[in-house]
């Protein structure tokens, strides 16, 4: 299963936190804790669950494949909630690197889900990783 950014990012404010313990890290230059907020994270955790949640429901709750369109509602749904999440930080939630965390989830949960992202942003004129521009703001 794909891991959620969320993880990876819990991952580096637990590493400075031990590194600055450790003697390590100057604490004036860890960034993680403010750039990872718990609330902001478990809020973005809270979007994933959903997000992968709906993808399931899509793929486990029919004999004939998902539509397009069924796909697209549920990408949709799932980018706005993250802008909600990233207004709600000031527009700062999701920084570049997180973008790109967050882009490459969305591709990895639908591929793991047996939907062919290759395919279905083909048949819309667009590569795989257009699939949330449309209603992305972060």
């Amino acid at each position: 299963m794909a891991e959620r950014p969320t993880a990876q990012w819990r991952g580096r404010v637990a590493a400075q936190a031990a590194a600055i313990a450790a003697g390590t890290l100057d604490p004036g230059t860890a960034y993680a804790a403010e750039l990872f907020p718990e609330d902001m994270l478990g809020q973005t955790d809270e979007v994933l669950a959903r997000f992968e949640a709906d993808v399931a429901g899509l793929v486990h709750a029919r004999w004939e494949p998902a539509t397009d369109t069924e796909i697209f509602e549920v990408v949709e749904r799932t980018v706005k909630a993250l802008n909600a999440v990233n207004a709600r930080f000031g527009e700062a939630a999701y920084e570049t690197g997180e973008r790109e965390e967050l882009c490459a989830y969305i591709e990895a949960v639908l591929d793991e889900a047996g939907i062919d992202v290759d395919a279905l942003a083909g048949r819309h004129r667009m590569t795989r990783h257009e699939i949330t521009d449309e209603w992305r703001e972060w």
